[in-house]
């Protein structure tokens, strides 16, 4: 690639970044040479006895004598942690500083205090998890295993203490989005442990607004991820559980989270399929997030329920449903401008259950790591859409970054048929236009551009295909495509999980300016 290239890339990337992000992005420059350290405390706030419905259990990672699994990698430590981990990947070390385990079933708890407290020796040395999201995410897991087994440690809350003072000092405007919303929720979960005033105050500048930005008016979360979405639910509902039951502050917080969990839990309600299922658009992926059913089973403990009926609209998905089709695309911008971290370039792309179960399917995401397969399953060639001359529709590149965008417009949504048109091949004189049609039996997929493209359709792994002619022939469906020049079968990679893929069929479909695709 050369310099020039470079340049354009990380201009488009950068171009898009509110000033704010530039203050703070200067800060953690300037940090690196003068960084911010935890201050040892003469006097530690008494802790709170909190009181709490019972939340959703997390997912059974430690397994004891030191054993840790994390997205579907297992590590035995011996006799001590290394709490730096970073051979399965740094995201498998960030859970591991997550502290996650502490509120899983069955939990020993002198075992889990043992390894808060071996944690604590490791401090001094520690850098993955002091870094802000894992710190906070650390805070809010000690104080919900603390609480819930009335273990009152001075030490363990002079540290955990000192913790969130210094998040304080390192809250993450440089990057907003779901980061600075689990800053934010440890705070508040400090500020109710600790009766801390200042905690509270800044916990409220900073949920108060971000909640309102960030739950679109649909009630789907921002960075359309269907799992952050279930991610930000959970940590809205285990938030609201803390305030309705802890009568420490004012109303206005309870108020605004209970809102906003009953049109998330709305439109999650709305985009899950019949077997409850999330669609894994964008990064998602099964066993990170709690499930629908856990997260509607939670809202109804705490008497929190599904908003009024949702009209997908603001977080550019829409679903149509009927017969024996569920069929859910995407007609949406990629992500917010400034944060769209957790972007696919999948624009138009869409997941198709056929009789209860999934059939063509999205590609799914199994690391977060800067390489080749993260590359691909990012790309537009990895989803059920358009590739025109082999680019991608949106410039996905690193891990989490997007240049240029496709920008979206929907030139017709209405319940039988969307259509939408998207500029992401702009620079090739090329534009991609999208009709989807709920016909009396069938489904109607029309696609249109000012050049030659390919479609590509990936199908669920063990999905039993058969190819003939202009026909792809299932079980139970037939796909029939007019205005195909050549259909190439090829073998993908299906990634329901993290670091877990699995070979599936898929096939491009060649064609020039239209092409009509008839499920049924």
């Amino acid at each position: 690639m050369s310099t020039f290239s470079k340049i354009d890339i990380l201009w488009n990337t950068v171009k898009y970044l509110k000033p704010i992000q530039w203050r703070y992005r200067a800060k953690l420059w300037w940090q690196r040479f003068f960084p911010q350290k935890l201050q040892s405390l003469d006097t530690t706030p008494d802790r709170q006895i909190l009181n709490f419905v019972p939340s959703i259990p997390n997912e059974i990672t430690y397994l004891g004598d030191n054993t840790f699994q994390f997205l579907n990698l297992q590590k035995s430590f011996g006799e001590q942690v290394d709490w730096e981990f970073v051979e399965f990947g740094r995201l498998w070390g960030y859970n591991l500083n997550y502290f996650e385990f502490l509120n899983q079933k069955g939990i020993d708890v002198r075992e889990g205090k043992k390894l808060i407290q071996d944690f604590i020796q490791h401090l001094p040395k520690a850098r993955m998890g002091m870094e802000p999201y894992p710190l906070s995410l650390r805070s809010i897991n000690w104080i919900r295993f603390l609480s819930c087994n009335g273990i009152n440690d001075v030490d363990i809350d002079a540290v955990l203490y000192a913790q969130l003072k210094l998040l304080i000092h390192k809250l993450e405007y440089h990057l907003l989005g779901n980061h600075l919303l689990e800053n934010g929720f440890a705070l508040l979960f400090g500020a109710y442990y600790f009766n801390d005033p200042v905690f509270y105050k800044k916990a409220k500048a900073i949920l108060i607004p971000e909640l309102q930005e960030q739950v679109l008016g649909d009630g789907g979360h921002f960075e359309r991820s269907p799992m952050y979405h279930c991610i930000m639910l959970y940590r809205v509902l285990d938030c609201y559980n803390l305030v309705r039951n802890n009568a420490l502050f004012g109303k206005e917080l309870e108020d605004t989270l209970k809102e906003k969990a009953e049109v998330m839990l709305g439109w999650l309600e709305k985009v899950v399929y019949s077997d409850r299922r999330i669609p894994l658009l964008n990064d998602a992926a099964v066993g990170i997030a709690p499930t629908a059913k856990e997260l509607n089973e939670y809202g109804q403990r705490l008497g929190i329920f599904c908003g009024k009926k949702v009209r997908l609209k603001e977080s550019g998905y829409r679903k149509v449903q009927w017969g024996k089709f569920e069929l859910f695309i995407d007609v949406g911008e990629v992500g917010p401008d400034y944060q769209p971290g957790h972007a696919h370039a999948d624009t138009f792309s869409f997941e198709l259950y056929i009789n209860g179960r999934p059939v063509i399917v999205d590609t799914g995401t199994s690391t977060y790591e800067v390489n080749n397969t993260r590359f691909y399953e990012r790309s537009t060639a990895a989803h059920n859409t358009v590739v025109v001359s082999g680019q991608n529709s949106s410039q996905v590149w690193a891990g989490h970054r997007v240049a240029r965008r496709a920008r979206v417009k929907v030139l017709c949504d209405e319940e039988e048929r969307v259509i939408a048109v998207h500029d992401g091949y702009k620079r090739l004189r090329c534009l991609h236009t999208r009709k989807v049609e709920k016909m009396k039996e069938h489904i109607r997929i029309v696609d249109e551009i000012d050049c030659e493209g390919m479609a590509y359709l990936h199908f669920m792994p063990k999905e039993n295909i058969v190819l003939d002619g202009n026909r792809l022939l299932g079980s139970d469906y037939c796909i029939e495509f007019k205005g195909a020049r050549e259909i190439e079968p090829f073998t993908s990679m299906y990634a329901s999980e993290f670091n877990k893929r699995e070979e599936r069929r898929s096939f491009r479909v060649s064609f020039d300016r239209r092409l009509e695709t008839i499920i049924q």
